[in-house]
């Protein structure tokens, strides 16, 4: 018995070893669920050229939009679990869905396995300019005695930025009318053509038009200033406290998906991220690094599940059918 089980400590960690040094053995699909021209894409491709020279095997960013990221998410959970496709996600964006959307083609915490973190964006509020606000409190004052008459639009449904202006309308009382699009990039061309008057985006999605002076940035959900937009204030500097809404950039792997596999992209990634040339892209783009282990990337999937439950209850949005 005891022989047994040497032998099988043995053949496991032959094994382990193994997958650490063959893996990748071909190209490996980076599936990004969302539409071009958003925030995940550019970034993807930032981190693939990368890793594309370190472990010597082509990267492919694989775009799937569609379904508010089912399509992409449910090809992932669906493929080998060999590390050579994998999910790029927005964290809450993978926690709402499984919150509003009971009957998704998989199971958002059970057929996935969390590879690592890479980046963190907070949201900024943003206006066109024909919205006569210079500032958080002149704005909520203008839509409360509008109410309904503002458009804002977001990517998707139940995605963050809807999410994040209904949170809005929770604390402020200001009421607007929610224009859906296919991804928030075409939503921002709208935002800056005047069709719409509200977004809340990332910066990396809009930080040039805001440079350009063709939207207005009234504040930024972070705990401090983004360095990238010094002069635009946080929510709390700008009259409005605890409200709060980030979105992290995350790896996931199919469920089953080999421990050795898995610690080698997480730890290629962790090396990326500490490296400061890649920081300052990131600073540059409004996104700050965020590097965190599988494990912790498990515990803020959960976290978020609680937090974000919360969000939906106070907020009234209905559950999908």
């Amino acid at each position: 018995m005891r022989l047994r089980l040497i032998v099988g400590l043995w053949i496991a960690l032959v094994a382990a070893a193994h997958a650490q040094t063959t893996y990748p053995s071909k190209p490996v699909r980076f599936i990004v669920p969302y539409a071009a021209g958003g925030s995940v894409d550019p970034l993807t491709r930032l981190f693939t050229v990368r890793l594309t020279e370190s472990l010597n095997q082509p990267m492919i960013v694989d775009l799937r939009p569609g379904g508010n990221t089912v399509i992409g998410s449910e090809l992932v959970a669906k493929a080998a679990p060999d590390g050579h496709t994998l999910l790029v996600m927005t964290v809450p964006n993978h926690t709402i869905n499984a919150l509003m959307m009971p009957n998704l083609p998989y199971d958002s915490v059970k057929d996935f396995a969390p590879v690592a973190s890479f980046a963190t964006s907070d949201y900024m509020l943003v206006l066109h300019p024909s919205v006569p606000a210079d500032n958080l409190k002149a704005f909520i004052a203008f839509a409360r005695a509008r109410p309904g008459q503002l458009n804002y639009g977001s990517g998707g449904s139940l995605g963050i930025s809807q999410l994040g202006t209904e949170l809005f309308g929770v604390m402020t009382g200001v009421k607007m009318q929610r224009v859906p699009y296919k991804g928030s990039a075409l939503a921002i061309v709208d935002l800056v053509g005047g069709q719409l008057q509200v977004g809340f985006y990332t910066p990396i999605s809009c930080m040039q038009y805001v440079r350009a002076r063709r939207l207005k940035a009234m504040a930024i959900s972070g705990e401090r200033r983004a360095p990238a937009l010094p002069e635009v204030p946080t929510f709390a500097e700008a009259g409005l406290p605890g409200y709060e809404m980030r979105v992290t950039y995350a790896l996931l792997a199919p469920a089953a998906t080999p421990r050795a596999v898995i610690d080698k992209m997480s730890g290629e990634f962790a090396r990326l991220v500490a490296l400061p040339d890649m920081r300052e892209r990131l600073a540059a783009q409004g996104v700050a690094p965020l590097y965190s282990t599988p494990e912790q990337l498990a515990g803020m999937i959960r976290a978020d599940l609680a937090k974000y439950d919360k969000v939906i209850k106070a907020s009234g949005l209905a559950m999908e059918k």
